[in-house]
């Protein structure tokens, strides 16, 4: 396949394949389960993948990317989120009533969240099967002290058509640094889920209760405060993890205790402008990179006809809509065709609605696509013209 678009987003598919086999023996190795976050990548292909390694189900963020897994053919799926509108529970009610073994489980923080499921439930309706959100102070979502988890487990308890199978946190509100401060937050967090996990095990309305953290950036920490068989009998031991299968160049690079992950996405795009000595301008913006964490990093260039060149060197000092200003520059000249670096996959994918698979050699393979953006609006009344 050949192509001369740009700018392009590239995956070696390689390098994925060894983060998926790098994780999937990281956790095996610390007896955890994996449903991967795939709110990070959104394609059906890296998903496949992580599923035919050994991960148990998928993770989302909402009921439109549910929506999504479900096409795809995807059964097993945690909502790591509360869903507390009609339409969204509505929705998730159908669907598991359309399947006696489909499974898709959605967290509860509040009596209000456990109300608003219950008016959708009828009695003939599957039940929805729920797991306690435990938060941080100044954090998002989840509760934020043991005795209003206690109280909210009961609540789950009273309430027809609901059953509580889990626990869940996400330690990934601390800043993605391993200063002490952080880790001392990350470690807080991580025990006072346990503990509302072993306080709320009387509620339990499952044979296989899970305990459910994020597992990203401090995978390392997480695993050291997971309970056991022995503190409840039945656990399951389940990681949400999602930006490993890709890793980065910038916030994981620094932060993931995982050994071995390869970075595996980059941009190409073209030089378009070099109006200054030491200045050059790149035809690829914040439409096509991710900012939100680093800046990207340039990693090499070649000719237009190809060619790698040597002696590049480069920082990005700006990023516009669709151009990337880059300082310091050596080595580069209008038509180059320069590599960028990327900081945090899960703002990478959502920009591209398709991208080039690439082989070990950076040869493209086959075109892949995301799908971040179906959406549960079928029409759109208007107002009739008086």
């Amino acid at each position: 396949m050949h192509s001369h678009a740009y700018p392009q987003l590239r995956l070696d598919v390689d390098a994925v394949d060894h983060n998926i086999r790098v994780m999937g023996e990281w956790c095996r190795a610390r007896d955890v389960v994996l449903a991967p976050h795939v709110k990070t990548t959104m394609s059906a292909p890296i998903v496949d993948r992580q599923l035919a390694a050994g991960a148990v189900g998928v993770t989302v963020a909402t009921v439109d990317q549910a929506a999504v897994l479900l096409g795809w053919g995807h059964d097993r799926i945690l909502i790591a989120n509360q869903v507390v509108d009609s339409e969204g529970l509505a929705r998730l009610r159908d669907w598991l009533n359309d399947k006696a073994d489909r499974q898709i489980r959605f967290f509860v923080d509040s009596p209000e969240g456990v109300a608003a499921a219950q008016r959708i439930h009828g009695e003939r309706d599957r039940r929805f099967e729920v797991l306690l959100d435990v938060g941080t102070p100044g954090g998002r979502t989840g509760v934020r002290t043991r005795a209003d988890a206690r109280r909210l487990a009961e609540t789950i308890a009273r309430a027809p058509g609901l059953a509580l199978v889990g626990v869940a946190g996400y330690e990934g509100v601390a800043p993605n640094t391993r200063t002490e401060d952080t880790l001392a937050a990350v470690d807080d967090h991580c025990r006072r889920g346990r503990d509302v996990y072993t306080d709320v095990a009387a509620y339990f309305d499952t044979d296989a209760p899970i305990f459910s953290m994020g597992g990203s950036a401090f995978p390392d920490r997480v695993v050291e405060f997971l309970p056991t068989a022995s503190d409840v009998p039945g656990t399951v031991r389940l990681l949400r993890s999602g930006c490993y299968v890709t890793h980065d160049h910038g916030t994981y690079a620094r932060v993931s205790p995982i050994p071995g992950l390869r970075p595996a996405l980059s941009v190409r795009a073209v030089v378009l402008s070099a109006p200054e000595p030491g200045v050059a301008v790149v035809g690829a913006g914040k439409r096509d990179l991710a900012y939100d964490a680093d800046l990207p990093v340039l990693l090499g260039a070649r000719c237009a006809d190809g060619t790698e060149k040597s002696g590049v060197a480069g920082t990005v000092r700006a990023l516009y809509d669709q151009h990337a200003v880059l300082a310091d520059v050596t080595g580069l000249a209008v038509t180059d065709i320069v590599e960028f670096g990327l900081s945090h996959p899960c703002s990478v994918f959502d920009r591209w609605p398709a991208y080039y698979a690439v082989d070990a050699d950076g040869d493209v393979s086959d075109l892949w696509r995301t799908d971040f953006h179906r959406t549960s609006i079928t029409s759109v009344s208007r107002p009739v013209a008086g």
